[in-house]
């Protein structure tokens, strides 16, 4: 921020001047600095008195107003540039009144212009939450940049390492979020940098040597005695009856809650074993996931076959909200004495843990099922199975710790 600013307008004689009318100039002085720029007005000298043209008639008048209306946007632009953090400088201000030189490039204006872009292609490239998690970022970004920085944007000349370990340090305090959420917001940001630097919008790279990692969390997912206790629960209410034959659906499926609401009777064909399959492709991917279709889950589907909710929607089940499948899951969990906290997202983390890994299924397969990018994001799932890794290591036990002999008894 400058200490200084000043700037007077003047009539600017050409060398060898005699008469006549001269350009009016504009000289901005900051910190004792000067840079300076013609106007589109011109002026005899004669008729300029402190600041301004002398006289009463209409030409002055006017003259004087167009003046006014200079001053005006000379101090909009200053104002500008303080709420945007650039640093003022004389130079600075003249390019930003005259609009000459590189424009200066902002991280809330191009992350909203990001986000703009990304609302166009749901459906197509992309899936609506992750608009969702995109457009919270900036607001967060938008907070910090406020009670950081007091101000609404930041050149992005002025991204450096410190601000985005503020950001992190921001988020975990003042905002209270966890860890592994905190990295998806650094995430978020990080793609719009690298979009600016693939733009030549940047010089340097803010994330050189900046690192944030999400932390493996053990996921939360049903034993097969639960899974049994909440599939056999005999419930009264149709309508928790109902969340309760969704949810055991994703149990024996691994899908999610958006890819269960948009499952059509047409996404289930004849798979190459001569037995029902589901053929469709996750939402938030966008990657193919062919799933078996068990007993249990065609069971439910047979059920639901003929229900108005779905048939009416041209969708394979009445599938309820999110937050309602949620809040009845709560009161599920209770009626069953489960005490854990059931999510929706907890049947695909059961799918992948009790219903495929610990019975044998190969990681591979879970992952293809699942929809999965990367075997990695997996093998987490692996990684919390103690029943799966005494099962895997039985057979080594046996060879480490073979039965006894039994010696033969003695000839008398």
């Amino acid at each position: 921020m400058s200490r200084t600013f000043d700037f007077i307008f003047y009539p600017k004689k050409p060398k060898g001047y005699e008469k006549g009318p001269v350009t009016l100039y504009l000289r901005i002085t900051i910190d004792s600095k000067r840079s300076e720029t013609a106007t589109s007005l011109e002026i005899d000298p004669d008729k300029w008195e402190s600041g301004k043209m002398k006289g009463t008639k209409e030409e002055a008048k006017s003259f004087n107003a167009y003046v006014d209306t200079l001053k005006n946007k000379l101090y909009d632009c200053h104002k500008e540039l303080l709420q945007i953090g650039v640093p003022i400088t004389a130079e600075a201000l003249r390019n930003s009144f005259t609009g000459k030189g590189e424009r200066p490039r902002y991280l809330i204006e191009i992350f909203k212009a990001h986000n703009s872009n990304i609302e166009k292609l749901i459906g197509k490239d992309y899936a609506k939450p992750t608009l969702t998690k995109y457009i919270t970022t900036v607001t967060h970004l938008e907070n910090f940049l406020k009670l950081k920085y007091k101000v609404s944007d930041i050149n992005l000349s002025q991204l450096k390492y410190e601000f985005l370990a503020d950001f992190e340090f921001y988020l975990k305090t003042e905002k209270s979020i966890e860890h592994n959420t905190t990295a998806k917001y650094i995430k978020n940001t990080k793609k719009v940098v690298n979009d600016c630097l693939a733009k030549g919008w940047l010089k340097m790279n803010p994330f050189t040597n900046y690192k944030i990692t999400t932390k493996v969390v053990d996921r939360n997912f049903l034993s097969e005695s639960e899974l049994d206790i909440l599939a056999n629960k005999e419930l009264k209410v149709e309508r928790i009856a109902l969340v309760r034959d969704i949810f055991v659906f994703s149990c024996y499926t691994g899908l999610s809650f958006i890819d269960v609401v948009n499952l059509t009777p047409n996404q289930i064909a004849i798979g190459m074993d001569r037995e029902k399959w589901i053929f469709t492709s996750r939402q938030k991917t966008n990657t193919a996931s062919h799933i078996p279709i068990l007993p249990p889950a065609m069971a439910i589907i047979n059920k639901y076959k003929d229900h108005p909710a779905a048939v009416n929607k041209g969708r394979l089940l009445p599938v309820l909200s999110n937050q309602k499948m949620n809040a009845y899951l709560k009161e599920i969990a209770d009626l069953c004495e489960i005490n854990k906290e059931l999510t929706f997202h907890v049947a695909r983390h059961t799918f992948a843990t009790t219903v495929t890994l610990t019975n044998g299924v190969p990681i591979e397969t879970v992952s293809k099922m699942l929809g999965h990018k990367k075997l990695q994001t997996t093998q987490h799932y692996a990684k919390i199975l103690d029943a799966k890794i005494s099962q895997d290591m039985s057979n080594l036990f046996k060879k480490f710790n073979p039965k006894p002999k039994l010696k033969k008894a003695a000839n008398k």
